[in-house]
């Protein structure tokens, strides 16, 4: 990148379609790894629609029944606040397609040889407390302090909302916000409300960064009434840049939700992202991008790569020496099978000002 430019990266919050595909999956990887061990396995997908959600994929030593999968999915869409017509907790038609792992997979993968081929991404940077690029750091404040304005105005605000911040940098420094939008789902006729709503929103998350030229842009279309998967369906994976750096550092394509620790594609990211965040805290680097790839089956990683405004090389050296990036190791170090909130944790993004293993801190 050049040293002045500016930069948008976008959020979605719990109610977006989307969004609820991740934490259902993920409410259902939960619930496998609360009854089973370290030999469970999950690969869990949903889609839904109005009053619809379909769940297909496979299982490993978790097959729960029809009305397991129905109360888990009930609860998770009741917690994230759908009582609307055409998307309402009590009245949703559940297609459940689950099935058993396949026995192939199953050879590669059992004694925790990586469980696919691909390439993750972590990165980390001072911009901002969360070690997060600023223009994703502040597209998740916004939503969640719109979340907790909504708790308190549930006749006006309805559970899906978007953000997309639009930083302007100057010698690579983020200066200010040059335009702000973000749309919220409200009640009929609360339109006005809910931009005075959406508008206070901002100004608590991104006070310091916005200035008398910032443009707002709240509901630009003029109406956001039927929302969630009444208004537009949803699939587990599609928000993956959300869910990481926004767009600012490389993405591998692999998405998280649905997976259990074994998938790399979770895992090793996770990892990854650990692994910048504590170049940058131990003052190895201002700003650090790790790539991590594997082999299905494979114990060890096929690469490590180092990208940052430190001594890479030395870096590289120091991750070797000092961890283990199997998947056994990773998934060990972060007791990935005993935790058992990623459903609550997938919203916001994955990383940032969370507690969760993998934004613990460690000396090298």
């Amino acid at each position: 990148m050049t040293n002045d430019f500016t930069f948008t990266s976008e959020s979605v919050s719990s109610g977006h379609p989307d969004k609820v595909a991740d934490q259902i999956s993920d409410a259902l990887v939960d619930a496998a790894l609360s009854a089973g061990d370290e030999t469970t396995r999950c690969g869990i997908e949903i889609a839904n629609t109005t009053n619809y959600v379909l769940v297909f994929g496979e299982t490993k030593n978790f097959l729960p029944t029809s009305e397991e999968v129905e109360s888990i999915i009930r609860n998770k869409v009741r917690e994230i606040g759908y009582e609307q017509d055409g998307f309402h907790w009590k009245h949703l038609n559940i297609d459940n397609r689950l099935h058993n792992q396949s026995a192939d997979i199953a050879l590669g993968t059992d004694d925790f040889g990586a469980s696919d081929q691909g390439l993750m991404f972590g990165y980390a940077c001072k911009e901002t407390p969360s070690l997060l690029p600023a223009p994703i750091h502040y597209s998740h404040e916004i939503l969640k302090h719109l979340r907790s304005i909504r708790d308190k105005n549930l006749d006006i605000l309805g559970p899906d909302s978007k953000s997309q911040v639009s930083i302007v940098y100057e010698n690579n420094i983020p200066k200010f916000i040059d335009k702000v939008v973000v749309s919220t789902q409200h009640s009929v006729n609360e339109n006005n409300s809910a931009r005075e709503l959406a508008e206070t929103a901002i100004h608590e998350a991104c006070g310091e960064l916005i200035d008398n030229n910032t443009e707002f842009f709240i509901n630009p279309t003029g109406n956001f009434v039927i929302g969630g998967p009444e208004g537009d369906s949803g699939i587990t994976g599609r928000k993956i840049i959300v869910d990481t750096y926004g767009g600012y550092a490389p993405h591998g394509g692999g998405a998280f939700s649905g997976k259990d620790p074994s998938k790399v594609d979770r895992s090793a990211a996770y990892m990854a992202r650990w692994l910048a965040k504590n170049v940058v805290l131990n003052k190895l680097a201002d700003w650090c991008s790790i790539q991590l790839s594997y082999a299905i089956g494979v114990k060890e990683p096929t690469s490590l790569y180092v990208d940052s405004n430190g001594d890479n090389q030395s870096i590289a050296s120091l991750i070797r020496d000092s961890q283990d990036l199997t998947p056994l190791g990773i998934i060990r170090k972060f007791d990935l099978f005993n935790f058992t909130e990623y459903s609550k944790n997938c919203v916001y993004g994955h990383f940032g000002d969370k507690n969760v293993p993998w934004e613990k801190t460690e000396k090298f």
